[in-house]
């Protein structure tokens, strides 16, 4: 039998579409179907601050940076030591997140409200917006309102605690951001009773308005927890003992009606914890959710070696 030429071009034909069938089975890119561009993210870390091994947020997105390198699905691009002088880098960025410190002096109120409007701006085209740690923390008469609109809720202080603690993170919800997370836990300032919006407890999955909240980390505080002492100002406070059995959320995500989305995660005050894999991998999912990229069923795997933790850490005097 001879075979010509037409034979081989029908039988290329007939594996290309068996690659595509089997593709399409696995769920996976085809080689006839180019995967999807990576998707922008921007990390903006914080001046130094603490002491050291705390808050070290210019050394902490370089660690994130370096975990998400080799990611098909994000193009991470870092900012050091707060707002950038150039602020091109936002440009066509899909998600942006702060890790910083916040309160009165947060990098998104300076500048008499530009920076608050240029991020309503990024809000409104759809740009998802994170804050982690301190960065959660604003004062309600400045950006409170921003920032339930953009994350869900945020640390209002003297109604928000942040004793230091060590929750233990067993059952998570059927969501991307806890996709391939084991139950974990870990010692850290963890935040709890947030001002979120429409004053929800959040511990819970609910629907406000157009907004979907959806709680991540969520775990119980001991009394003991709860009776203090808080790291600034000691307390207790009534409203957080008269709340005892109450599970708080920790790290939250929010899809908006403008279809951005948006997440607030209260930990990340001792840098040494993102050696913990289960601790990473769930801000590294939250990182990959926000630009709407496509989180994987198994989560962002990554390691790290001692040597990463101590990479890029600021100059700071005990």
């Amino acid at each position: 039998m001879t075979i010509g030429p037409n034979h081989i071009r029908i039988s290329h034909s007939l594996i290309a579409l068996g690659w595509l069938a089997v593709s399409l089975h696995l769920g996976k890119p085809s080689p006839l179907t180019a995967a999807p561009p990576p998707r922008k993210l921007v990390l903006v870390a914080g001046r130094p601050s603490h002491p050291p091994r705390m808050h070290e947020f210019n050394a902490g997105v370089q660690l994130l940076e370096k975990c998400l390198r080799d990611s098909p699905l994000v193009e991470t691009h870092v900012v050091l030591n707060g707002w950038p002088a150039e602020e091109t880098v936002f440009q066509n960025a899909h998600a942006i997140v702060f890790y910083m410190d916040g309160g009165g002096g947060h990098e998104l109120v300076k500048e008499n409200g530009r920076r608050l409007k240029l991020a309503e701006e990024w809000a409104a085209r759809g740009v998802g917006l994170g804050c982690m740690h301190f960065g959660v923390e604003v004062v309600p008469d400045q950006a409170g309102q921003q920032f339930k609109k953009w994350i869900g809720g945020h640390y209002e202080h003297m109604l928000s605690c942040n004793p230091i603690w060590e929750p233990e993170f067993t059952q998570f919800p059927e969501h991307p951001v806890s996709r391939g997370v084991k139950p974990f836990r870990i010692r850290d300032e963890w935040y709890f009773h947030m001002r979120f919006l429409g004053d929800l407890p959040g511990h819970r999955r609910e629907q406000v308005g157009e907004v979907q909240f959806q709680p991540i980390l969520v775990a119980t505080p001991p009394d003991v927890v709860r009776d203090g002492p808080y790291v600034y100002p000691a307390g207790p406070y009534p409203h957080i003992q008269a709340n005892k059995g109450r599970p708080e959320a920790m790290l939250w995500c929010v899809e908006r009606p403008d279809h951005g989305r948006g997440f607030g995660f209260t930990g990340g005050h001792f840098h040494d914890n993102w050696g913990n894999d289960q601790f990473r991998k769930v801000v590294l999912n939250a990182l990959v959710w926000l630009t709407g990229a496509e989180v994987p069923d198994e989560g962002i795997e990554s390691k790290l070696t001692p040597a990463d933790l101590e990479a890029h850490l600021d100059p700071k005097q005990k």
